[in-house]
């Protein structure tokens, strides 16, 4: 029995390590930590059966980095010799997966021409500019998808504008937009600026209801979802405490 603790005690260990290393990444509820510590590797495994195994899904999405890093390179050297709209559209499609917002930009700016008048390139060109915080540069960008199509890409389009008139002092605008989203789309991402906009109004009670509204989706979501979604109820938590409390 002895030699068989001996024999799980450092794999004990490594399956602690896994395991909180895995929390820190994916913020789970905060019971599991306490999981992992007080019951060592048994709780670690525990975890790793019902928390990470079934983040497998979610860790695919990781693997397609490669992928997409190499065809980027392989569009980086296209376009020093065919310098095509198409090109230049595909290689700002995949600098904007990775995240490279303003080199997206850069080449959004490239594929779109006078002749453009696909409203797509347009569109992620005013999310990339919105993800960098230029709220000012998005919102021709988005006027114009919006005005072409305003359920364009399930109304994301539109929550993204009502977004960009939050932060361009446009209220009026943002707050009419917001409503007029809302009224179908339950994006969490849309909740959470729509949260933030209000409570920059100073309208605290507001902002906590759809603050909650996010937090209010998670016992009736899914497992795959609702790991998906832990950012959104992360932000819409931590609002929720910088809110002033109700009296």
């Amino acid at each position: 029995m002895g030699s068989l603790i001996f024999l799980f005690f450092p794999w004990g260990l490594i399956l602690q390590a896994v395991a909180i290393v895995h929390f820190i990444r994916r913020r789970p509820d905060g019971y599991w930590l306490w999981i992992i510590i007080f019951f060592g590797g048994l709780g670690a495994l525990i975890y790793i059966a019902a928390e990470v195994i079934p983040d497998a899904g979610l860790m695919r999405q990781s693997f397609k980095v490669f992928p997409r890093r190499r065809r980027i390179h392989e569009l980086e050297s296209a376009v020093l010799d065919n310098p095509s709209a198409g090109n230049y559209e595909e290689l700002a499609d995949l600098y904007l997966e990775e995240g490279n917002y303003a080199r997206a930009r850069q080449c959004y700016d490239k594929a779109i021409s006078s002749r453009t008048d696909s409203p797509d390139p347009f569109y992620r060109r005013g999310m990339a500019a919105t993800f960098m915080g230029d709220f000012t540069a998005a919102v021709p960008d988005l006027e114009r998808v919006v005005s072409q199509d305003p359920k364009y890409d399930f109304q994301r389009a539109a929550a993204l504008l009502a977004h960009a008139y939050a932060n361009t002092g446009q209220a009026d605008k943002a707050e009419a937009l917001f409503r007029e989203v809302t009224k179908i789309s339950t994006s969490s991402e849309t909740y959470y600026n729509y949260a933030c906009f209000l409570a920059s109004q100073q309208r605290n009670a507001e902002a906590r209801e759809w603050a909650q509204r996010i937090l209010n989706k998670k016992p009736t979501m899914p497992g795959y979802l609702r790991r998906r979604e832990r950012p959104w109820f992360r932000k819409a938590a931590a609002l929720l405490n910088r809110l002033p409390k109700p009296s």
